[in-house]
């Protein structure tokens, strides 16, 4: 499972709750038009994201992908055919926007009751395999753990999700508490 994964942002004399208005239309649409290998979107509206260089309020988008050639054909379908005026009104209000692509590493990728995550590196001196098994150890099965595959900008290389903050206050990162806008289409 791949989740890309978009962090954006309104202009700044646009009301964010139109935004969020305008935002939800698009994937209402895009769930009722679901490309081959497109799962679901979940939208957030997040604080805490340090990396991104804004004032205003940020979104992040979940589309969950069966894998990359999907990324391919949500590209194609997200911005075409009768997706194409929902995204495009939205796309013209933004001010910016980052993204990065992730793969479920562990846990489930149900994200409708997620409403905490910490954005993070691996730390240093510990391998890869040491710090998988350490991550299932310590946090699961509570938590969904995503690891960066590609980056589209400056974003983190490790995500867990949770839905209560306990579950994750030991990972030194970036802290980010999530309001669900947009629940599975």
């Amino acid at each position: 499972m791949l989740a890309y994964v978009f962090w954006h942002w309104p202009q700044f004399a646009v009301d964010p709750a139109a935004y969020e208005t305008n935002l939800r239309a698009f994937h209402r649409t895009l769930g009722a038009n679901t490309p081959p290998g497109f799962h679901l979107s979940t939208v957030f509206s997040i604080k805490g994201a340090n990396w991104l260089d804004t004032e205003s309020p940020v979104f992040e988008d979940w589309y969950l992908l069966e894998n990359s050639a999907a990324l391919d054909q949500l590209n194609e379908s997200a911005v075409t055919g009768v997706c194409e005026q929902p995204h495009n009104v939205v796309a013209r209000e933004a001010a910016g926007g980052t993204a990065g692509l992730y793969r479920l590493r562990q846990g489930t990728p149900d994200l409708s009751k997620k409403r905490f995550a910490v954005w993070f590196s691996k730390p240093d001196g510990i391998s890869y395999k040491d710090f998988f098994a350490r991550m299932e150890k310590e946090h699961l099965p509570r938590v969904a753990l995503w690891q960066r595959q590609m980056t589209l900008g400056p974003t983190r290389e490790f995500c867990l999700l949770s839905e209560n903050e306990g579950a994750i206050s030991q990972v030194v990162g970036e802290n980010v508490s999530l309001e669900l806008i947009w629940g599975g289409s």
